[in-house]
């Protein structure tokens, strides 16, 4: 897992080739991290945002991901990941799962070779945090994406706290399936 970095900072500053924001479905902006993207990037984003066509006022349904321009962000792209509603969803794994695999899959087809990823749902969506970590995790680690270097940008200490024991605990793991 040695692609991939946690740390705890600002992920509008990553100098990375794609910046994950973690979207709602209309994709024009909200609060969080989702904010602070926009703000950072300046009104293009919003503008390449707003080229993407919306089905019944959605652009982004949850579980799936939409690349832009970065705008005026240190990145070449942002990829927009829509992740669960914990409390709304039936399968809320399955869905976040999907969410971190569709991103992945976006920064592959475009060249990328570093992503810079947010605590996708963590926030305002309820999902939990020590879960949320290990399926995130998971993704990234899975082989088709261990050419790109994965940096996770979590907001507050707790956060990284939480996902660092996820981090050591899939280490011990791997390390206990290589005896």
């Amino acid at each position: 897992m040695n692609h991939i970095s946690l740390l705890q900072g600002d992920i509008t500053q990553a100098a990375v080739d794609a910046i994950v924001n973690a979207a709602n479905p209309k994709m024009l902006g909200g609060g969080g991290v989702d904010g602070a993207i926009h703000r950072a990037a300046g009104p293009e984003l919003l503008e390449e945002c707003r080229k993407i066509k919306p089905v019944d006022g959605v652009r982004c349904p949850f579980g799936q991901a939409r690349i832009t321009p970065a705008g005026n962000l240190k990145a070449r792209y942002v990829i927009h990941a829509v992740g669960p509603i914990y409390r709304n969803e039936n399968d809320p794994e399955g869905v976040l799962f999907s969410t971190y695999q569709n991103s992945l899959s976006l920064a592959v087809h475009n060249h990328c070779r570093s992503i810079a990823f947010p605590a996708i749902s963590c926030g305002a969506y309820g999902f939990p945090i020590e879960s949320a970590a290990d399926i995130a995790l998971g993704v990234c680690d899975e082989p088709q994406h261990r050419n790109l270097n994965i940096y996770f940008y979590l907001f507050d200490q707790a956060t990284l706290s939480s996902w660092r024991t996820a981090y050591d605990s899939r280490l011990r793991c791997q390390g206990a399936n290589e005896d």
